[in-house]
C-alpha cells in the first residue's frame, strides 16, 4: 500500500493564508501532508507485512537544498519572501521524512517513508514568477524540463519498485538514492520540527516519548 504525497502545493506565491491561518507555502506544501500522514499510519501499519512493507512518499523539490527552516518563524511573519517561504517548505518534508522514518523503525513498524525530487517539471507551478522567468521557461522547456510523466517517474520508482523494498529514508533523485542537504541530517532539528507541527495542526505528539 504505497501512500503518495504529488507535488500539489504552491511555488513562489505573494504572502497569504490557508483557512486555517498558515502561512500558504508551509500550509499546503507541509502541513497538509504531515498531518494527512499522521492520519493514515495506523491503516498504513495495518497494511504493512514484514515481506510487503507499506510506502510513504513524499515529494520535495531540489530547491531544499539552500532552504532555512526558521523554526521561531516558520510563518514568515517577521520577513516574509516567496523564495524562502517556498524552500523552507520543502526542506521541512525532508526533515519529516527522515524523522518519520526514524520513528518507524523504533516501533517495528512495515512502513518505509521516502522522499522524492523529481526534478525541473514543466507545470503550472510556474505561474508566479516573473514575466521573463515565464518567457525563458516558454522558450527552454522543450530543452531542460521534464514533462510531467517524465517528472512522475522517480515517484512511481518509490511506490513500487522491488528495489525500494523494506528501504526508508532516502533521498531519491533519477531513481537513485542520492544526498540531501546537510541540514536535513540534523536529528535535533527533526525532532523540534515534528514537535512543533504536532501542536500546529492538534494532534498528539506520541513520538516525544521515543528517542
Amino acid at each position: 500500500l504505497p501512500l503518495l504525497f504529488p507535488p500539489a502545493g504552491v511555488m513562489l506565491v505573494p504572502e497569504r493564508k490557508t483557512e486555517d491561518g498558515f502561512e500558504e507555502h508551509f500550509g499546503l506544501n507541509y502541513l497538509g501532508h504531515f498531518l494527512l500522514t499522521n492520519l493514515l499510519l495506523d491503516t498504513l501499519k495495518q497494511s504493512g507485512t514484514h515481506s510487503h512493507n507499506a510506502r510513504i512518499i513524499t515529494v520535495s523539490s531540489a530547491t531544499h537544498y539552500v532552504g532555512k527552516l526558521h523554526l521561531n518563524d516558520l510563518q514568515s511573519r517577521c520577513s516574509y519572501s516567496p523564495h524562502g517561504a517556498y524552500a523552507q517548505s520543502k526542506l521541512a518534508l525532508v526533515l519529516f521524512t527522515y524523522r518519520l522514518q526514524h520513528l518507524l523503525t523504533a516501533n517495528g513498524s512495515h512502513v518505509t517513508a521516502n522522499v522524492v525530487d523529481p526534478g525541473v517539471v514543466n507545470t503550472e507551478l510556474y505561474k508566479h514568477v516573473f514575466w521573463v522567468v515565464k518567457v525563458v521557461k516558454w522558450m527552454t522547456a522543450w530543452l531542460f524540463f521534464k514533462t510531467p510523466e517524465e517528472g512522475a517517474s522517480t515517484t512511481i520508482y518509490a511506490a513500487v519498485s522491488p528495489e525500494m523494498e523494506g528501504a526508508g529514508g532516502c533521498y531519491l533523485y533519477n531513481e537513485e538514492r542520492t544526498k540531501s542537504a546537510d541540514v536535513a541530517y540534523n536529528e535535533e532539528l527533526q525532532r523540534r520540527l515534528w514537535t512543533e507541527s504536532c501542536k500546529m495542526v492538534g494532534i498528539s505528539d506520541e513520538a516525544s516519548r521515543l528517542p
